[in-house]
């Protein structure tokens, strides 16, 4: 197995690793039994492919097996986005030659740099990747791959692009959809939803990218977040009730605590007072 080496992968933030490990997380509670996935979109350019290639390398990290299988034989963006090279010399094969019938399955999927990670590339642009997607080839992949792998991770085509992922979903565990946060209508992603579940998969969940975040880390986030929540809210609560300090906020707890005593103690004084004028 030949191996590849990445020339431009992405920097990740302290936002973007947190957002992979819960990614992660949520995908490995879905049951040990979805080991197959597939990614798809409602359009292009929704951050796909660079959300199911930095997952790939989170799960490696717990020290999972992992290959990544691109079936975008459409316009796959995989090996000129992160200057993938054979190691030593040598062309880069693909998905396509393998479907075709050209090429053997070991020699389309290739080890990298990334320790545990495995990839198989999309390959030539194909005039008929459904119909190839449909052949007995593609079949002993996924069963070549479930024996091997803990993950399986198919980057598929945008559904309003091609059917190739509705053709894929059968054959695989679960599906995810990545929508990018403000760019496609409710409709087309809804339409996208609708295809996938006619097509039999299991839809596993959704990912937002592209999120626009006000702030980053903890500090800043958590800070402004709960601050400006409970302190609204806290605020407008006790505001008609509790007696407020110079300063705006609640009064501490034990001057409360102090004034309640002394009117207890007046209200006792008061009651003593009129039964001696009664009697």
């Amino acid at each position: 197995m030949q191996t590849i080496k990445f020339g431009a992968l992405p920097e990740s933030t302290r936002q973007m690793t947190e957002s992979l490990r819960t990614l992660k997380t949520n995908i490995q509670f879905c049951g040990d039994d979805v080991k197959t996935i597939l990614f798809t979109s409602a359009a292009p350019n929704e951050g796909k492919s660079t959300c199911v290639f930095n997952l790939a390398r989170s799960l490696t990290e717990s020290d999972k097996k992992v290959v990544l299988i691109d079936a975008d034989m459409r316009k796959s963006v995989f090996i000129s986005k992160y200057k993938a090279k054979v190691v030593g010399q040598g062309q880069i094969l693909g998905l396509s030659h393998y479907l075709s019938g050209q090429k053997k399955l070991d020699e389309v999927l290739y080890d990298t740099t990334t320790p545990e990670l495995n990839i198989i590339f999309a390959g030539p642009s194909v005039p008929n990747p459904t119909e190839i997607l449909s052949n007995h080839y593609f079949d002993d992949l996924m069963a070549y791959c479930r024996e091997n792998y803990d993950y399986v991770l198919i980057d598929c085509p945008p559904m309003g692009a091609a059917i190739d992922a509705a053709v894929i979903g059968p054959k695989v565990d679960g599906a995810v959809l990545i929508v990018a946060q403000g760019q496609m209508p409710t409709r087309a992603v809804i339409d996208a939803k609708t295809q996938l579940e006619n097509s039999g998969v299991r839809i596993l969940g959704a990912v937002l990218s592209k999120a626009k975040v006000r702030y980053s880390g903890y500090g800043k986030y958590y800070g402004s977040y709960y601050g400006g929540y409970y302190g609204s809210y806290y605020g407008n609560y006790y505001g008609n009730d509790e007696e407020r300090s110079s300063e705006g906020n609640v009064a501490p707890l034990r001057d409360r605590d102090n004034k309640d005593r002394d009117s207890k103690d007046r209200d006792g004084r008061d009651r003593d007072r009129d039964k001696r004028q009664k009697r």
